[in-house]
């Protein structure tokens, strides 16, 4: 895997179905556990399986190009919202609501399968088939045993296929087609470049000498104001040439007063915001022209240095290896922390092997490479899982994490430090960008879509 990302993960393609939020009998089996894959692809199957079961009475609500969607689908995706939103706490959405959304979300699919369908996208046979097979391995069944499973739960075997192919295309048409309307410029590259220069610059460890003076919270106005003249009349003592040092020493309030007030080298991002803001306007030797105000009183700042970066453009590669658990109405976000944390408890007592847990549990492509995600340069995962990597020692184990794909497990393998290249820095902000652009496109591609799809109410209740 290259980039933790939308497009970067590759679809699981084993589908929840929405027939879990029907009515089951008490000796029904549980269904299938066909977690995985991107939210939009897992719902679309869900209510495609859903089709499958048509209850007698049903009927087309919707005709969408070459599709139709039934008011029994509306209905299981209306539900599904609402339990949703009870399992989160939240005050589920009125049926009236329910019903559009779903309705909305439906037109959308079906918009996407048959575009996908049409625009010359193929999945093969033996591609197919490893999906299959991937759906059987996750529920521990055999390809036979999957038929039998399927066909006890009212899911045609060719249809759950066909199903898991149209998800397929609509991912492989999705990234073709939202990453040709993203447009990155060469200006563009170039402010990324510059902000990311000016944060690491603002990182860079800085030696300030303060002079304070403090401000009692029961101090009255009349002695704010004296000891604001103080301030004051020490600032204009060092604008005018006198040593700061001594003028620290003679009036400073400070801990560090009997070294003239020196902090010491300390990187700017662990300074509080008041000095590295201020701090990051000076040049060596320069002080802060005005007095600074804080809860503690009124500061005046000396940079007395500031460490020069590194000419070289050095990042530090990381190789990690991760197990990935998406929740569904099957599996509540809780249930899947606790799987998560029995695991580590696994690995740490020497129960368990991180590798063959991954291989057994995770719901992305990584799985059987037991989880490795290889060698990743900054940037390169989303920022939730890559802060949490970048706190982990060698080999140490994480707490579950929650990304927007579902919660991890991460342990770190290795990491080196690397120079990059500036053509490679380039395309590194080049891909950030895209990624920040990913999701307003993919919403303007589906608007074109919609826009240029044969759509037709059928119920007047839709």
């Amino acid at each position: 895997m290259t980039q933790f990302c939308l497009r970067a993960l590759v679809l699981a393609l084993s589908l929840a179905f929405a027939a879990s939020a029907q009515a089951q009998p008490a000796n029904a089996k549980p269904p299938l556990d066909t977690r995985a894959g991107p939210t939009p692809a897992a719902a679309a199957a869900e209510d495609a399986a859903a089709r499958a079961r048509r209850q007698p009475g049903d009927h087309i609500a919707v005709v969408v190009n070459q599709d139709v969607v039934t008011a029994g689908e509306i209905a299981v995706r209306a539900q599904r919202a609402r339990d949703e939103a009870r399992m989160r706490g939240a005050e589920p959405p009125d049926p009236a609501s329910a019903r559009e959304q779903a309705l909305e979300a439906l037109i959308e699919d079906r918009v996407l399968v048959t575009y996908a369908r049409e625009s010359g996208a193929r999945v093969d046979e033996a591609e197919l088939d490893r999906v299959v097979g991937n759906v059987a391995a996750q529920n521990r069944l055999n390809l036979e045993q999957l038929k039998e499973r399927l066909k006890a739960d009212g899911v045609d075997f060719k249809r759950f296929r066909e199903n898991l192919r149209d998800q397929m295309l609509i991912e492989r048409v999705r990234e073709r087609e939202v990453v040709g309307r993203i447009r990155v410029t060469d200006g563009e590259i170039d402010r990324q470049l510059a902000e990311r220069e000016a944060a690491a610059a603002a990182k860079a460890p800085v030696n300030l000498a303060q002079i304070l003076i403090p401000v009692p919270g029961s101090a009255s106005e009349s002695e704010r104001k004296a000891l604001r003249q103080r301030a004051e009349q020490a600032l204009a003592r060092v604008k005018g040439g006198e040593d700061f040092a001594a003028v620290a020493r003679e009036l400073s309030e400070d801990a560090n007063r009997a070294k003239g007030g020196e902090i010491g080298l300390r990187p700017a991002d662990r300074l509080p915001d008041l000095f590295s803001q201020a701090a990051a306007g000076l040049s060596r030797g320069q002080i802060t022209p005005e007095l600074l105000v804080s809860e503690a009183g009124y500061h005046i700042l000396k940079l007395l240095e500031r460490q020069a970066l590194g000419a070289s453009n050095q990042v530090t590669e990381t190789r990690a290896r991760h197990i990935l658990i998406r929740p569904s109405d099957k599996l509540p976000p809780d249930v899947a922390v606790a799987r998560l944390r029995e695991m580590k408890r696994q690995i740490e007592s020497g129960q368990a092997r991180f590798e063959d847990l991954a291989r057994e549990n995770s719901e992305d492509g990584s799985a059987p490479q037991g989880g490795d995600l290889g060698w990743a340069a900054p940037g390169m995962f989303v920022p939730e899982f890559e802060e949490v990597m970048n706190r982990l020692d060698l080999n140490g184990l994480s707490d579950p994490l929650q990304s927007r794909f579902g919660f991890h497990l991460i342990q770190v393998m290795e990491r080196r430090s690397k120079d990059i290249e500036p053509r490679q820095l380039r395309e590194q902000a080049r891909a950030q960008l895209r990624e920040r652009k990913f999701e307003e496109a993919y919403q303007e591609w589906v608007k074109d879509l919609r826009a240029r799809s044969f759509i037709e109410m059928r119920d007047s209740g839709a």
